[in-house]
């Protein structure tokens, strides 16, 4: 079950002073200046440790001291910038923002935006035409024609300019605001350039009334086309329009989040005093009776006391089908119940849910910064400035070398509002918040934007054996005898007494089958647990001993009598449990765990990625090596103590490798804090999800391929977004200054800057927004493989084919002894740990092991090995 910290704020411990971590939502941005000056000044603040702004959804997380940097310094800080802060609602992931006619923030501001556009186009539709129509031939109105009404068309012009400017006011006061607090942003860039361009215009319209007045009709002729009040809304109306698509398109990165959050019901059907009460959600109790009907969605978390249904779960953990529920099956919020009716006990309520945890995290995730961010941040928070000494030079240069006021001033408007800063700032948040929301939908949670990006550059993943490969439930295979006096249900009853005390998933299986067999149980003093050897206690005057060889060996009993059964069943892929006591071995118990269904899968598309895999376990090398086998991994570090695992992580990291560590138990926890990227799944303990970076919600490993492969497009993504912000700029700025007007007469007007400008951003948004169309892909494993995939079925044994990698043949094996698919498992893990070996196929009725072998491979050494494991083999010709 998941388990984070409340929302927006929480603990977190650094160097020994407990921080808050609290979220903001910030407004009055409008380039990542903005955010980067936020994140400058509020960092600066003593007692915070960190602050970090997303521009994408306009969040600020901030790890502080509340006694050194309360939440009212914070606020106050960013307001005295300009700029509006708030702490985030902690009901925001309940309630859609209910206020504002239930609208997200992102639509009040496309509403205002357009609202905005419209207005402004309305005004600028014939501005344009006044300034322009005459040049392409088109009809003007007799009264604003001709020389001698030249003065009045000039005068309408700036009057239709006026309103927009005053629509588009907020670039001046944002602006202005911040040149004068020395962070320049986007909107410094536009009201410079615009102000610059509506002032040279009232210039130019003193100039004609001048002109008029002293009958100079040379000046009036040279001076009647250079009014500029055109671009100046022309530019307003342009970016006006490129924020309202990149708005519109940064709203549909948050669409992952819309939709867990539109899961939650209003309102839920209750039990007060034995009658069925319809109230809010925000009033369900912990321990209300909720009752659910076919179609509703489950309100809260809770455990089913009555009845039985079918649940749709894929919102939540991407299981595509139903999952059955009957009493004491827990039930998640937000699920869908598909048949049946039931009653229920609610567990977890409001914030605590399963649901509203999970976009916590995902909501976490959005808002955190991947590192490749830093590089866009460094030159963010130098560019506008940069920009603005760009300008002033390109009009100062053109200046002396005499190409006049006009043109020089073009080209230094164009430099301001062709460069985009958004663009470089949108590249890494959007595709980070599409990507974490691509996960949640398929049940991969992310909590964080560093670990979205690590685990695509990762070279190396360690699996914990038990509950990550294997299933976690273990089943009594064997009872070894060694002691004539006693039977099976002794040996049984005196170690489940023991067992029943431990929290091994060994003890499980053996309590298990003492309660299948009804067999009552001892009373047990002095009980130990001794951590990777096994457990000790008194039951009578018996010390009994029940564990590993290491631990016989430390108590000086011997244990080489019982050595033929413990290798049998170790090579067997069966975990031998030895019990002794008055210095001798009674009995070995096997126990053994079933393969998780697409483990093999996994791991052999993890290594098609180049990925290293390993395995850890507790297990002796013979077993470990054995499990390795059935699920194809070489790297096997057996006799693993709880607290090796970490040091085992950190000895890989020393060698260069990138690790990933898989777990899902409490002993996993240090090695998965350790690890680059720690992957939990989602049944494992509290302390594992709460140490790792990524949740699995299904107990499914090939969503760990499908998350690395997320990684990886969100990484190439990202990159692609920086190419094309930087290239942008590259090519965008020179051609803006006139750089390559002398040698090809190449100048950009301002208005086709603006245009750019306002498209770059769309374009970064819109490239972030193709993440939305991924889907996992299964690799390719092998040539040979893939080849004989097709001919396989056609193909009688000892066929040869010949391929590019040299000869194999088909191979037909007769194998004795195999009685259940734990049979079929081990004889295919055989088979499969020969390096040759392929398309292994093994049929139970028939008795019979069909595979691809390359002809370097000994069948005599291939049928000893099955004979050795407990399973007679023998080649059957043609």
């Amino acid at each position: 079950m998941l388990n984070t910290y409340p929302h927006p704020t929480w603990g977190v411990a650094i160097g020994g002073v407990v921080m808050e971590k609290t979220q903001f939502n910030i407004s009055g941005m409008t380039c990542t200046a903005c955010a980067s000056a936020i994140e400058r000044k509020v960092g600066q603040l003593n007692g915070v440790a960190t602050a970090v702004i997303n521009f994408s959804n306009e969040k600020l997380v901030v790890q502080h001291d509340l006694m050194l940097a309360p939440v009212t310094l914070i606020i106050s800080t960013i307001e005295a910038l300009g700029y509006g802060a708030k702490l985030a609602d902690a009901n925001n992931t309940a309630n859609v923002n209910k206020i504002n006619s239930g609208k997200p923030d992102y639509q009040i501001q496309i509403d205002e935006l357009k609202l905005r556009l419209i207005g402004s186009l309305i005004f600028t539709i014939p501005l344009v035409y006044l300034a322009m129509g005459s040049m392409i031939g088109l009809p003007i109105p007799v009264f604003l024609t001709g020389e001698q009404n030249l003065l009045i068309n000039a005068l309408t012009q700036m009057l239709l300019t006026l309103p927009v400017i005053y629509l588009c006011r907020h670039f001046y006061t944002n602006g202005f605001k911040a040149l004068a607090k020395r962070i320049p942003n986007m909107d410094s860039l536009v009201a410079v350039g615009t102000s610059a361009s509506f002032i040279y215009g009232v210039v130019v319209l003193f100039i004609l009334a001048y002109g008029f007045s002293y009958d100079n009709m040379e000046l009036i002729h040279h001076y009647s086309h250079e009014l500029y009040f055109e671009s100046t809304t022309v530019i307003l109306v342009l970016i006006t329009l490129g924020k309202f698509l990149e708005t519109k398109a940064k709203g549909k990165t948050s669409q992952a989040i819309e939709k867990l959050i539109a899961l939650v019901p209003e309102n839920a059907r209750v039990l007060r005093n034995d009658t069925e009460v319809e109230i809010n959600i925000d009033e369900v109790q912990i321990d209300d009776i909720v009752i659910i009907r076919p179609g509703e969605r489950i309100p809260v978390d809770g455990a089913i006391l009555s009845g039985h249904s079918s649940v749709d779960e894929s919102l939540l953990t991407g299981e595509s089908l139903p999952v059955e529920k009957s009493v004491g099956d827990i039930v998640i919020s937000g699920s869908m119940n598909k048949t049946g009716a039931f009653e229920f006990k609610a567990t977890k309520i409001g914030q605590d849910t399963t649901l509203s945890k999970i976009i916590q995290l995902v909501e976490e995730a959005q808002s955190s910064k991947a590192p490749i961010a830093r590089i866009a941040d460094e030159i963010s928070r130098y560019f506008v400035p940069a920009v603005m000494g760009i300008s002033l030079l390109t009009f100062v240069v053109w200046m002396i070398l005499g190409y006049g006021l006009s043109f020089s001033l073009s080209t230094a408007i164009s430099v301001l509002v062709i460069s985009c800063p958004c663009a470089l700032g949108l590249a890494t948040p959007t595709a980070i918040m599409v990507g974490t929301g691509k996960g949640a939908e398929k049940g991969i949670l992310f909590k964080n934007g560093p670990a979205l990006e690590i685990l695509g550059k990762s070279n190396t993943i360690v699996f914990d054996k038990t509950g990550t490969l294997t299933i976690g439930s273990p089943s009594i295979t064997d009872i070894v005898l060694f002691d004539s006096e006693l039977d099976q249900d002794e040996l049984l009853r005196l170690t489940a007494s023991l067992e029943k005390k431990s929290e091994h998933p060994l003890s499980e299986a053996i309590i298990r089958e003492t309660d299948a067999r009804q067999l009552s149980l001892y009373e047990v003093s002095h009980f130990e647990s001794l951590s990777g050897l096994g457990i000790q206690g008194q039951i009578a005057n018996k010390k009994l001993l029940i564990g590993n060889i290491k631990l016989m060996e430390q108590n000086r009993i011997s244990v080489a009598p019982i050595m033929e059964d413990y290798l049998r069943l170790s090579d067997s892929g069966k975990t031998p449990l030895l019990i002794g006591w008055d210095q001798s071995i009674k009995g070995i118990i096997g126990v053994a765990d079933t393969i998780k269904e697409n483990s093999n899968l996994a791991v052999s598309q993890l290594k098609a990625m180049g990925i290293q895999v390993y395995m850890l376990t507790g297990d002796n090398e013979r077993t470990a090596h054995a499990i390795g086998n059935m699920v194809n991994i070489e790297n096997i570090v057996a006799n693993v103590l709880p607290h090796e695992k970490s040091s085992m992580i950190k000895n890989l990291q020393s060698q260069g490798h990138q690790v990933i560590m898989v777990g899902d138990g409490i002993n996993d926890a240090p090695a998965l804090a350790q690890s680059d990227v720690g992957i939990a799944i989602g049944n494992g303990t509290d302390v594992a999800i709460e140490s790792a970076d990524i949740i699995l919600m299904q107990n499914d490993l090939m969503n760990i391929v499908s998350a690395i492969q997320l990684s990886k497009a969100t990484l190439r993504n990202i990159k692609q977004n920086l190419f094309w912000a930087f290239i942008y700029n590259v090519i965008g700025i020179p051609l803006a200054a006139g750089v390559f007007y002398i040698p090809f007469a190449l100048k950009l007007n301002p208005m086709f800057a603006a245009a750019a400008m306002s498209l770059s951003s769309v374009s970064v948004v819109l490239n972030a927004l193709s993440l939305k169309a991924f889907k996992a892909k299964l690799l390719q494993i092998s040539k040979v493989e893939t080849s004989q995939t097709v001919i396989k079925a056609e193909l009688p044994p000892n066929k040869i084919i010949e391929t590019k990698e040299g000869k194999t043949m088909k191979k037909l094996l007769k194998v004795a002894d195999m009685s259940c698919q734990h049979c079929v498992k081990r004889v295919e893990g055989i088979l499969n740990g020969f390096e040759g070996i392929t398309e292994v196929s093994v049929s139970l009725e028939k008795g019979q092991a069909n595979f691809t072998v390359s002809d370097n491979v000994d069948i005599n050494a291939v049928t000893t090995a099955l004979t050795e494991g407990g399973y007679p083999a023998s080649v059957i010709t043609e």
